[in-house]
């Protein structure tokens, strides 16, 4: 799994600490450590270098190493290769969990939105809006931001006034970030 032909090296503890992914490096030698300091078997899951520069995620499941008079001198154990069920892990959420998540974030995002310009708030303030009624009627906060922007739309809009006022300032936003970076030079 490192790269190495049987037998062609002798493997040592610092030989498998030099193919621990960096990111997981110290935890790997801690692991080994404490295995051999308690005695006590191990397992670990994380990320190997072969020799070839490829990474891959292993499970390491191990147990002491005694010598001839039972004493601890090292560890011994097997890898498990797991970089495929990982990746596909990654793809799945990828092409099926995260545009669920895009997807429930646009309708609160949107949700957010609306409070704001009603309520001229941030958007933290917002959100925290949303989570108190999310909290007071026991829905969910997606499902309430998606029952907020539906009726939202049904509203048919704010007010003549607000909106005559949010007209003006749609068409004239642009001109006010000049003359505020004109002024900050």
């Amino acid at each position: 799994m490192h790269g190495y032909a049987p037998g062609a090296v002798v493997l040592t503890s610092e030989l498998v600490l030099s193919h621990e992914h960096p990111e997981d490096r110290a935890q790997v030698a801690a692991t080994l450590a404490e295995a051999i300091g308690t005695g006590q078997p191990f397992c670990s899951k994380h990320r190997i270098i072969d020799t070839a520069g490829e990474v891959h995620s292993v499970i390491v499941v191990g147990d002491r190493l005694l010598d001839e008079d039972g004493a601890v001198v090292g560890t011994t154990g097997y890898y498990v290769d797991v970089s495929d069920s990982v990746e596909q892990g990654r793809r799945e959420f990828a092409e099926e969990l995260l545009p669920d998540l895009i997807k429930a974030r646009e309708v609160i995002e949107q949700a957010k939105g609306a409070l704001m310009l009603v309520y001229g708030i941030n958007a933290e303030q917002a959100f925290r809006v949303l989570q108190w009624r999310s909290q007071e009627t026991n829905t969910k906060l997606r499902r309430l931001a998606e029952l907020l922007v539906t009726a939202i739309t049904q509203m048919g809009g704010g007010p003549l006034p607000q909106r005559t006022t949010f007209d003006r300032l749609l068409l004239t936003v642009h001109a006010q970030a000049q003359e505020t970076t004109t002024h900050h030079r």
